[in-house]
């Protein structure tokens, strides 16, 4: 017996538009969440059209451009939410397409996969799915790979539509306050050195925050505790977590070496997860939500640090003086997959950047018609800006602690910098040597 889909029937809706709006095949991506018992579809993206046309060979698939989006898209979706699979429209048959789909979600998984920095639990399940569907006769064939084997076969699944798949899902969110000191090597201060000590810091963190402590509105509950138990049935729940991460011991007994500099990360990030309502555990919520605070802030430190690599390529790495350089992390903001419902995607906006450039982004990778109006930028308060003194003691740090709404951070501001606006988790960059 094959795995079983309950999909959201707006995304029915999406496939039937597309069929008879795109000419051509169109490919997109499966969004959801997997149990170990059944999965929920919730929604369904297409892949954004490349502008340039010519490179992905005419009509030919570019999985290159299909894996890309699945990673943006990939970064855009809060606990709980993942990409479950592909889906092609094609009115080529369906055996046909089957080593097509096979490649891709393979692909997909793999670039993802690669950007995690939490370890895979034994209960996560490794089945994606690949959704053929008819334009002309509207028929729809479901197959899932085990993406954890290379081998693996198709195996039929079962694709049936539901009404309010999500609309009682429970929410479990957090604010938790990053504070990480990176040394870098001795004469090296690129951002190819800053990426490689950055995602080793972060996989360190990332451990330390997987054996820590969640507590669910002050409680500690057992694993296999029913996350509802004692609370009504298919009604939305929503829960105020702790987390509670102890120092790891590892530097007391490394060895003092000479660095050429360090990376600050700093601030205050909230953390959100979505569980389905079938009968959901407390280890679950637990989980997701660990999942995603280590994932927003991989993902903004990575943002920063792309612009940065980007920056490097095109003006050349001059960094041979002492000086500080702070970079602000974009702050998260949310957008409700349905008006109606709890479940929403998230952003991450610059502060320089507009909120129409938020609703343009949401669009093109998800393909969501998202109103400024709607979207929820208020989990993550920006800080003031803080200038420093050209006078002042450069070896002297200036830390300010701002709480109009959550914890949201000042960064260290040294003599030599001028100090930008720091969102709800800002980065530093300092080059002492």
């Amino acid at each position: 017996m094959g795995r079983s889909y309950i999909v959201e029937d707006t995304v029915e809706g999406y496939l039937s538009k597309l069929c008879e709006q795109q000419a051509g095949s169109v490919t997109g991506l499966l969004i959801g969440q997997s149990s170990t018992q059944r999965d929920f579809v919730v929604m369904a993206t297409r892949t954004p059209l490349r502008e340039d046309s010519n490179a992905a060979g005419g009509n030919s698939l570019d999985k290159e451009w299909v894996t890309e989006h699945a990673r943006q898209v990939s970064r855009m979706l809060p606990g709980g939410l993942s990409v479950l699979g592909v889906f092609i429209i094609t009115d080529t048959d369906a055996k046909d397409t089957l080593t097509t789909l096979r490649q891709l979600v393979f692909a997909v998984e793999n670039l993802i996969s690669s950007e995690r920095l939490w370890k895979p639990a034994d209960d996560d399940v490794t089945d994606c799915v690949t959704l053929h569907v008819n334009p002309k006769t509207r028929k729809t064939v479901c197959r899932t790979f085990d993406v954890k084997d290379p081998k693996s076969m198709a195996k039929p699944a079962d694709w049936k539509y539901q009404s309010g798949v999500c609309s009682s899902w429970s929410t479990v969110s957090c604010c938790l306050n990053v504070d990480m000191l990176v040394p870098l090597p001795d004469n090296s201060t690129s951002a190819e050195s800053m990426d490689e000590c950055l995602k080793e810091e972060l996989r360190v963190w990332a451990h330390q925050l997987e054996s820590g402590v969640c507590l669910m509105d002050g409680k500690k509950l057992a694993e296999d505790a029913e996350l509802t138990g004692g609370q009504k049935r298919n009604v939305r729940q929503t829960y105020t977590a702790q987390l509670l991460i102890t120092q790891d011991d590892r530097r007391l007994n490394d060895v003092v070496q000479r660095c050429g500099g360090s990376v600050s990360v700093r601030g205050g990030i909230h953390g959100r997860a979505y569980l389905h309502s079938n009968k959901p555990k407390a280890k679950l919520a637990e989980k997701l939500l660990k999942r995603d605070v280590v994932s927003t802030v991989a993902t903004r430190v990575q943002m920063v640090l792309d612009e940065l690599l980007t920056s490097e390529e095109s003006k050349g790495s001059s960094r041979d003086k002492q000086h500080t350089e702070q970079f602000c992390l974009p702050h998260r903001i949310f957008c409700p997959v349905k008006v109606s419902g709890p479940v929403c995607v998230c952003d991450y906006q610059f502060s320089d950047e507009a909120l129409s450039e938020v609703t343009d982004r949401l669009k093109e990778m998800l393909d969501i018609d998202a109103a400024e109006e709607n979207l929820d930028n208020r989990q993550e308060t920006p800080a003031e800006t803080l200038e420093s003194d050209p006078a002042a003691e450069p070896t002297v740090e200036a830390v300010e602690v701002l709480e109009p709404k959550r914890s949201s951070y000042i960064g260290v501001a040294m003599a030599t910098a001028v100090a930008l606006l720091a969102t709800a988790a800002s980065m530093l960059y300092l080059n002492d040597v």
